[in-house]
């Protein structure tokens, strides 16, 4: 019952009926218009008629009869005839001729309809008593019959009277039919945009589950596989949607897997390799090979836990609670990285720019991610390079830049050192694993912003931490 109910009247019915009803009444005032245009122009073609055979008959009452090429005078019989012979009248036209008071002649071999018989006519008899031009209307079995005057006077009397009617009937009749045609086209036109409405609503239905399936597979990413799609009815596209949410299940699964095996790896590679370091501490040395061999052990255990440390921060990137949120001041910020990078290694440091404000972020990570580009920027130097350092706020974004002078970076590597185990073009032997950059983009992006990074070959590099307000 409910269902009905919002079927009668839910909001697309009564979309579709406030359509229904508008192309409703839209046709019938339309019609209407057409049907009172076609009728004003029908009338006024009539009047021209009527006047234009009333004029020729003034003019040839005042000319010469053409079988003498004398004037007619008191002939009013052979003004009718030459008259008649010579105009053929319109469609439902009709030419009549009154003599003497009395019926003489018309326009057509038959006597039209509505005067039969004429001696008894009404109309006649009205017309002979005409003593000045008249223009009317009379009503009859046939329909109403518009007619114009015009009494022929000789003499100061009336010796007889010339008559145009017309009987629209038929005109009338066939505007009815135009209009009638009309309706019925715009009938078949109004219903193909009902059903093209109609089609458009149920394949928006449709196809709104394909733009939501579209818009789910856009949202999701490495960080968010939760995103699922509700199932509905039981046509190819809810089997297409279950599909989707199964590969989905499958790729969660797999990602979560791989983040438990870093997380548990990294957790149970720490306990070893504390073990290991405080077991070599312990151990007695008795010869220099002996140290240079437990020193490049040291160096290697080091470097070891350092890999471990940041896999374990790139897995936890990937966690909602990455992020230690608090307002920062720009400033003090700005400073405090600057004093803890220009105390890492013997450059030329400078502290480009100083914004001022106050941003939502976490300092902590912010602070992390620019140590990482600081030692970057130091292992592609030597001491007489600059390595600059420099913060802004804009109305809409917080920017925070590393440059350098050194090496640069070639143009088909740019991309790739954002990723893991990537190392850049530096021909030094490097202590890192490769992750610094990747920790450096998870961070800018856990904060919902980017790395930008300009660098030619020989000319230095500058990466940006971008953050959106």
């Amino acid at each position: 019952m409910h269902r009905w109910r919002r079927l009668v009247f839910g909001a697309r019915t009564r979309v579709i009926a406030s359509y229904v009803v508008l192309v409703v009444f839209s046709t019938v005032v339309s019609l209407l218009a057409i049907r009172r245009i076609l009728i004003a122009r029908l009338e006024q073609n009539i009047e021209k008629s009527l006047v234009q055979e009333v004029e020729e008959f003034r003019r040839l009452v005042k000319g010469r009869n053409p079988m003498t090429s004398q004037p007619f005078g008191n002939n009013v019989a052979a003004i009718f005839d030459v008259f008649l012979a010579r105009n053929v009248p319109n469609d439902d036209e009709f030419l009549i001729a009154i003599l003497d008071g009395k019926f003489y002649k018309s326009s057509h071999t038959a006597i039209p309809d509505f005067l039969n018989p004429p001696t008894n006519s009404e109309l006649i008899k009205v017309w002979a008593k005409l003593t000045q031009p008249k223009r009317g209307e009379s009503n009859s079995t046939h329909g109403t019959i518009r007619y114009l005057a015009e009494p022929v006077n000789i003499g100061g009397k009336t010796r007889g009277v010339f008559v145009v009617a017309h009987l629209p009937a038929d005109a009338y009749e066939e505007v009815n039919q135009v209009v009638a045609i009309v309706g019925i086209v715009e009938g078949i036109m109004a219903i193909i945009a009902l059903t093209s409405a109609i089609a458009w609503l149920a394949a928006g239905k449709i196809l709104i589950r394909l733009r939501l399936l579209s818009e789910t597979a856009r949202a999701i990413s490495e960080y968010d596989l939760t995103q699922r799609i509700a199932i509905q009815g039981s046509d190819e596209i809810t089997e297409l949607t279950i599909t989707f949410n199964e590969m989905l299940e499958r790729l969660q699964a797999a990602f979560a897997s791989q983040r438990d095996f870093i997380n548990d790896a990294g957790h149970e590679l720490r306990t070893p390799i504390a073990i290991i370091l405080c077991s070599l501490e312990q151990l007695e040395v008795d010869s220099l090979e002996q140290r240079e061999i437990l020193e490049l052990v040291f160096s290697e255990l080091g470097r070891m836990s350092r890999l471990v440390d940041e896999l374990l921060l790139l897995a936890k990137a990937e966690h909602p609670n990455f992020l230690n949120i608090e307002i920062v001041e720009i400033s003090s910020l700005t400073e405090e990285l600057y004093v803890k990078a220009s105390t890492l290694a013997d450059r030329n440091w400078c502290l480009e720019a100083k914004g001022s404000g106050r941003i939502i972020a976490d300092p902590q990570r912010l602070t992390q991610a620019v140590m990482n580009l600081v030692q970057n920027a130091i292992k592609h130097t030597t001491e007489g390079d600059t390595i600059a350092l420099g913060t802004i706020l804009t109305n809409d974004q917080f920017r925070l830049w590393v440059s350098d002078t050194g090496e640069g970076i070639t143009p088909d590597r740019q991309e790739r050192i954002f990723q893991r185990f990537v190392r850049g073009d530096s021909h030094r032997r490097s202590e890192g694993a490769g992750l610094g950059l990747a920790i450096v983009k998870a961070i800018a992006e856990a904060h919902g912003g980017r790395v930008k990074l300009v660098s030619q070959p020989g000319c230095g590099s500058t990466f940006t931490i971008i953050i959106p307000i």
